[in-house]
């Protein structure tokens, strides 16, 4: 790998390709941690839970 040829998208592509790969690992050692089980099993159901009415303005 030649850095010296590199420009400036090549370094940026690098970086964020970099970020994105540790912001993986950091949330796969949060879920996976079994010391956090209790938080995330607490939240489980929260995308299926429709009981607040969401108020959508008054109809015309």
């Amino acid at each position: 790998m030649d850095t010296a040829a590199m420009s400036a998208n090549d370094w940026v592509g690098v970086f964020f390709t970099l970020v994105a790969f540790i912001g993986m690992v950091v949330v796969y050692v949060m879920v996976f941690r079994p010391a956090n089980k209790d938080m995330f099993e607490s939240q489980r159901g929260m995308a299926l839970d429709d009981e607040d009415a969401i108020s959508m303005g008054k109809k015309r």
